[in-house]
């Protein structure tokens, strides 16, 4: 039976992973890498993993000959990193913090976990290869991975059960827009304030609130973890709130206050009160939760503290 390409691809990308990078040294001693998702863990006795490389990859001959090769899993933080790993960049490695693993295959800073390996075996397998490694040294740092479906990014500490749930209903992604102390709301038609944000079309997703905050403050925006998430029961929305980080210049757009001076009382909707009020608290903590819940009631999950 004979499968269209594309369309195998795109079923393929419906199982959620994770984005590492593999690396290793070539016959010349530089080092080289590529982005890869299909990795997996194989055996803890002996301890083996698993990567697969296409064999049209301009990498196949110095990997699959290599004495060994790294499997870097990328953090939440990493997406530039695995988009400059995919791309034909010319010196790749300018763009991470890196050094040689115990056994002498490159290995990043701020990963999620690496692992350093000897080729154990490589496994011919249709257009791409099987490469198995044994592990010979590895590092956990705790820091959550990368994750990719569908042909996009996606972080895993958001994928809570009520992200999930309200799929079927329209979506709005908001923001707590930070810079210096003082969070940036919006003007409404009646004179009272909100937080930004958009409804998101179809297709649509982090990214267009970046480029909706950035078209809105005349700043860059750089999105971190959710903040808040919750079911507006009585318009059938689902909202979505971020922290952001706005960049340094003058604003062209929003109104901009102390984050211990917010003006709740122009504020209409109780739910975004209720936002400000716990984001001011935190801040002055320095420990920020997420509220999974209704517009009335749910519950505020810890983060972890990174150092």
């Amino acid at each position: 039976m004979t499968h269209d390409p594309r369309q195998l691809r795109d079923a393929f990308g419906a199982f959620l992973t994770g984005v590492t990078v593999v690396t290793t040294i070539n016959a010349e001693g530089q080092p080289i890498g590529f982005t890869a998702n299909s990795f997996t863990s194989v055996s803890l006795d002996p301890p083996l993993l698993l990567v697969c490389l296409a064999k049209t990859s301009r990498n196949y001959a110095a990997v699959t000959e290599a004495a060994g090769f790294a499997v870097n899993i990328l953090s939440e933080a990493q997406k530039d990193v695995s988009n400059t790993f995919a791309r034909p960049v010319e010196d790749r490695f300018a763009a991470v913090a890196w050094r040689r693993g115990p056994f002498g295959s490159p290995v990043f800073d701020g990963v999620a976990a690496w692992f350093d390996c000897a080729t154990h075996s490589v496994v011919d397998a249709g257009d791409h290869a099987i490469l198995i490694g044994r592990v010979e040294a590895f590092e956990n740092s705790g820091l959550t991975g990368l994750g990719y479906a569908r042909g996009g990014y996606f972080l895993p500490a958001l994928a809570d059960k009520a992200l999930i749930s309200g799929q079927d209903m329209p979506q709005v992604l908001g923001a707590v827009a930070e810079r210096d102390g003082q969070l940036m709301l919006t003007q409404t038609p009646d004179g009272g304030l909100a937080l930004p944000g958009l409804e998101l079309g179809s297709g649509e997703g982090v990214d267009a609130l970046t480029a909706h905050l950035a078209g809105l403050s005349g700043l860059t925006a750089q999105p971190g973890l959710v903040y808040s998430i919750y079911e507006d029961t009585r318009v059938r929305r689902q909202h979505v709130i971020y922290r952001v980080t706005l960049g340094e210049g003058a604003a062209t757009g929003g109104v901009f206050f102390p984050v211990e001076a917010l003006p709740l009382e122009r504020i209409a909707d109780a739910a975004t009160r209720d936002v400000l009020k716990r984001y001011a608290a935190e801040k002055s903590l320095g420990n920020f939760g997420v509220y999974v819940g209704n517009q009335e009631k749910g519950r505020v999950h810890a983060q972890p503290v990174r150092s």
